[in-house]
């Protein structure tokens, strides 16, 4: 996919998200007014905060997509980061004020009527949710954009929560157990807090480059997929990822006599395969150079200068690749 299509179906989404949040919001506080639960309070506060949210992550989408300049070498994509960090924020924020809402429902007892109209707006804006929720999640990986799987998240969450508050108000209805509402009310906020962790948390080890062991094998796994006979080693492989980009280095032993050319060829095809799994991803290769003590080590069968045949096999695998080079792992002296 284009880079300029990926930016348009985020702008696209995050307008669409923004939309529906405020859409979501006016509904749910209707639902509120008319029979005062603190319940769907409890869901109307977290619209507020998805409206809130989205902003964020438009400015974040719009900001992360401009290329690198003098004062960002390395681009702007940290910043849907901090967007996930400031959203998760304010779902904290949120919850703290459901949670005070409820407690003094339950001090001084909740007042409720036409809850069976509230259940219909509730189920309404649940239901949008759920569809919009899966819709920011799935473009969001399709173009590598946290902060659109981060509001999705939230949306999902959203929807969960209405369907909480759904069979709360039915018991409340069935059993006239008015207290139940505010009660119901805690446990959505607890939810809601538990979800604003879960992003604050994200946010954090994205910003801090946080290594994802999935991430780092699928790097691995593709790279020994197309390796060549004479890459003698890779090692000290690393990753870290800004927005939609990934950033990747590591070590390659390559035959000494190799040239520049050659060794630059090897760098493009190693660009363009990794590219196909990581698109827009940045790749930094160092060259390391072999010994004729490293012979031993070696597969390459066309060698010309070979001192002695190959003896040492080791496996190809991540462990191996994020470490050091083979030869400072291995006894073989």
């Amino acid at each position: 996919m284009e880079r300029f299509e990926q930016l348009n179906l985020r702008k696209k989404a995050a307008i669409l998200s923004m939309i529906f949040g405020i859409g979501m919001f006016i509904t749910k506080m209707t639902a509120y007014f008319i029979t005062g639960s603190v319940a769907i309070f409890s869901d109307a506060a977290e619209s507020v905060v998805h409206v809130a949210a989205t902003g964020m992550a438009l400015f974040s989408i719009i900001l992360s997509s401009k290329p690198a300049d003098e004062s960002h070498l390395y681009g702007h994509g940290n910043v849907e980061y901090f967007s996930a960090g400031v959203e998760g924020l304010l779902i904290v924020l949120a919850a703290g004020f459901i949670i005070y809402q409820a407690v003094l429902d339950l001090i001084a007892g909740p007042t409720l009527e036409s809850l069976s109209i509230g259940v219909i707006f509730i189920s309404a804006a649940g239901a949008v949710n759920l569809g919009l929720g899966y819709y920011l999640i799935r473009t969001g990986k399709k173009t590598n954009s946290i902060t659109l799987v981060a509001d999705g998240k939230h949306v999902l969450t959203d929807a969960i929560t209405s369907i909480g508050v759904i069979v709360g108000i039915t018991l409340v209805m069935i059993t006239d157990f008015v207290l139940l509402d505010p009660i119901l009310a805690i446990i959505v906020a607890l939810n809601i807090l538990f979800t604003g962790y879960k992003l604050i948390r994200e946010s954090i080890g994205g910003l801090m480059h946080e290594t994802n062991p999935a991430i780092l094998k699928k790097i691995s796994d593709r790279l020994i997929s197309f390796r060549k006979d004479y890459w003698i080693d890779i090692h000290e492989l690393r990753y870290w990822q800004s927005g939609e980009r990934t950033f990747i280095d590591f070590h390659l032993l390559l035959p000494y006599y190799f040239t520049i050319e050659q060794s630059h060829k090897e760098e493009k095809l190693i660009d363009e395969e990794l590219d196909k799994e990581f698109p827009n991803s940045q790749i930094k290769i160092h060259f390391d150079f072999c010994i004729p003590e490293l012979c031993k080590f070696c597969g390459y069968q066309k060698c010309e200068v070979r001192k002695e045949e190959k003896k040492i096999n080791f496996e190809w695998n991540v462990e191996k690749s994020v470490g050091k080079a083979i030869y400072k792992t291995i006894p073989w002296n």
